[in-house]
């Protein structure tokens, strides 16, 4: 089964073609404008001519819309449906939103690969091909005619310097019409949920009715730079035209100079710190033990090993056959059934060697793989027959100083989007809170529990709230199932949403914590 919420009864996909979804072309402003000024002096005649636009149906305006006019489509387009029929879809639409308010942002399906250890089963893949292999899957498990897509918003956080804009390149590896609008966003490991908010901004501002939202990392395939001195000697003997030329070029280079270079995000560039660091730091300024953080990774490795038992997992994830295709990768190879606390107490810390807590299971480990959400206005999926997943009733994002704490920006999100929702943490059935360390969980679970912090950071009189340990992760998070930067977001999302569906709940809570002292918060909504 797939993790979506198609529903039966969908009607056909063929509507949906190009000039349907641009929206509002320049033609269809002089229409209107002349509908509202017929007797205007200087109208020429064609705009006097132009259908009156009624005013209870606001025509939504495109920012992708074609220059060209309705009766012809833009290269590539699909031109299976006529124009005026694509109008006519149109014009329901906004009559049927007229009528109904505005519409929620609905999260129609969702899916994900394997998350596999870097350097494992999927090492021989990179960022984009995970990318186009998990939004073709999802495109096609959803049962969707690929017209009706009008944007794709992907991310990656490891750069590449073999493409410019992996959103795109996404498209084209997953077959989809080359008509789709795509753009790509990084917010460190808060890049997809960036990639969602930002799909369903386009889609609340009237620009489209159906997205991708995602992201992907091969921490495998990390670009290796090169001293500054060996890439001017490359440049130098580009442009050389003599033999002579070229050994002058060669002759100022060492064997030092042959070694390639740390990739610069493994620290924070503001302060100089790993983020294991930074971490230690926080453990220590909000006196979190060692066996606090022991007893989350723990819960972390339980109730994903439980998810992965239950078939919770199995209509989440997708099977990946890498190359040379003698293998299939169908679970996450991160999670550990037999985890104890014994076996945890005895890992060596990995950043402070004297006197830190966090060690290499109380960590999320370097991860391959991506994650795709499908989302649609709200009216748009009950169009197409589907059930939505939930909704994303609101998000908030915020920024902290890299030298102060640097993963709690969440704690200054969350109350924000719950602000925004109308809802209190009490509300949540569910929270899901992203596990770069056990060490940075606890630090931001007591932050939004003590009223201290709150009168003394958030300007607040009331502590944000306690977060109950039995609505905490309850599927496990990134500790155990591994964290493929720009693909966790989605595969939250995801799991929260299904498994609010599943319990019979109505709300739940995601937060974010990312590089730069960045936050995320979103709340979910159950249909």
């Amino acid at each position: 089964m797939a993790a979506t919420g198609k529903g039966k009864g969908r009607a056909g996909g063929g509507a949906g073609n190009g000039a349907a979804r641009s929206g509002k072309t320049k033609a269809d402003d002089a229409d209107a404008e002349a509908a509202a000024s017929r007797t205007a002096k200087g109208r020429s005649k064609a705009e006097a001519a132009a259908p009156a636009a009624e005013p209870a149906e606001p025509r939504r305006k495109s920012a992708a819309a074609p220059k060209a006019e309705p009766s012809a489509p833009p290269p590539d387009a699909t031109t299976d449906a006529a124009p005026n029929a694509a109008a006519k879809q149109e014009a329901q639409r906004a009559a049927s939103a007229s009528r109904q308010g505005p519409d929620r942002i609905a999260i129609v399906a969702g899916l994900r690969t394997p998350f596999q250890k870097a350097g494992t089963g999927l090492r021989r893949l990179r960022t984009t091909d995970l990318g186009a292999a998990v939004v073709k899957e999802l495109v096609q498990r959803a049962e969707l005619d690929p017209r009706e897509i009008g944007l794709c918003v992907y991310g990656q956080v490891v750069p590449s310097v073999d493409w410019l804009n992996v959103a795109r390149e996404v498209v084209f590896g997953a077959g989809l019409p080359r008509t789709i609008e795509a753009f790509s966003v990084s917010r460190a490991c808060a890049t997809s949920i960036q990639a969602l908010t930002s799909a369903a901004d386009a889609i609340r501002g009237g620009q489209h009715d159906v997205a991708i939202a995602g992201g992907a990392d091969s921490t495998t395939d990390v670009p290796l730079k090169v001293s500054a001195r060996l890439r001017d000697t490359l440049m130098a003997l580009q442009k050389a035209k003599t033999m002579g030329a070229r050994w002058k070029a060669l002759s100022g280079l060492s064997a030092r100079d042959l070694l390639p270079g740390v990739p610069g995000f493994s620290r924070e560039p503001s302060t100089g710190e790993q983020m294991g660091e930074a971490a230690e730091k926080m453990a220590k300024l909000n006196g979190v033990t060692r066996e606090e953080q022991d007893a989350v990774a723990l819960a972390s490795h339980q109730n994903a090993a439980r998810a992965w038992a239950d078939g919770t997992y199995a209509a989440e994830v997708m099977p990946v056959v890498p190359p040379p295709f003698d293998e299939v990768v169908e679970r996450d190879n991160i999670v550990r059934d037999d985890a104890t606390l014994e076996a945890l107490a005895k890992l060596p810390p990995a950043f402070d060697r004297r006197h830190g807590t966090i060690t290499a299971g109380n960590a999320s480990p370097l991860t391959d793989g991506a994650s795709a959400l499908l989302v649609m206005r709200e009216s748009k999926a009950k169009a197409l027959g589907y059930t939505p997943l939930g909704y994303v009733k609101s998000w908030a994002y915020a920024a902290v100083d890299p030298g102060w704490q640097l993963l709690m920006a969440p704690v200054f999100a969350a109350p924000v989007a719950l602000a925004r929702a109308g809802l209190a943490l009490g509300d949540m059935d569910l929270v899901d809170v992203h596990e770069a360390f056990a060490a940075q969980v606890v630090a931001n679970l007591k932050a939004l529990g003590s009223r201290a912090f709150a009168a003394q950071h958030l300007g607040r009189s009331e502590a944000v709230g306690e977060v109950d340990p039995d609505k905490l992760n309850v599927n496990g998070g990134s500790i155990a199932l591994g964290h493929p930067f720009a693909a966790t977001g989605g595969r939250m999302v995801l799991s929260t949403l299904r498994a609010l569906g599943k319990r019979g709940g109505h709300h739940a809570l995601l937060t974010v914590c990312a590089a730069g002292g960045l936050g995320a918060a979103v709340v979910l909504e159950a249909p």
